[in-house]
């Protein structure tokens, strides 16, 4: 089923915020955004709105949007609550995947098998993954509390990333494991793959502390 135009404005926004096409820090208008994306007022308002509960921007009336800064005590935060919920989406997608998500895990783990992505190409992949898991799970309330944070974990990883070929080969190894032991109705190795992602992300952030001290 194709998306409707309130959630590809939210992506083609989303993509904005992530590739720092609108600066952290900076005001964007409704009309920008529209001008921006191609879609019309309603759309981009929907999409703003779910963007501002999902915390990538804040909206302060008759001054415009706000895309705020990143930065890792926040990030470290964030990953503390996605180790727990990501942990037992995993779980839950190992138990209760039906076949059509199934079909969608093995063909993104044949995706991320190979060699070389675009940092815009991988962004696409790692979004897709974790909405997939998300919808194996089959739990509504666990995926409204899910999203945001891997929203906003996305879009820290996508700002500090340095090495593109490394990082992206790490996580596509990373990501692989969690949807392969998914696959295998393993919901015990999920989590555990589940962790490591975890601990990854959180080793990623504290070096981008060290890096800018």
């Amino acid at each position: 089923m194709s998306e409707g135009k309130a959630a590809q404005a939210y992506r083609a926004i989303e993509r904005m915020i992530v590739f720092q096409e609108v600066a952290p820090g900076s005001l964007a208008s409704e009309s920008q955004l529209m001008e921006r994306t191609g879609f019309g007022r309603t759309p981009v308002r929907e999409a703003l709105q779910l963007l501002a509960r999902n915390r990538m921007v804040e909206i302060h009336p008759n001054k415009g949007v706000l895309i705020p800064s990143t930065s890792v005590e926040a990030e470290l935060r964030m990953l503390e609550l996605r180790r727990v919920l990501e942990g037992l989406a995993v779980r839950l997608a190992a138990e209760r995947a039906g076949d059509d998500v199934r079909d969608q895990m093995a063909a993104m783990v044949a995706l991320l098998d190979k060699d070389a992505f675009t940092l815009e190409a991988y962004a696409d992949t790692v979004k897709d993954t974790h909405e997939l898991i998300v919808a194996g799970a089959g739990n509504d309330y666990l995926a409204d509390a899910i999203a945001p944070l891997q929203g906003l974990s996305r879009r820290f990883w996508f700002t500090h990333v340095v090495d593109h070929a490394a990082e992206i080969a790490t996580g596509s190894t990373l990501h692989t494991r969690i949807l392969q032991a998914i696959l295998d109705r393993d919901a015990d190795t999920a989590e555990t793959a589940s962790h490591a992602l975890n601990d990854y992300l959180i080793d990623f952030s504290y070096a981008t502390l060290r890096a800018t001290r």
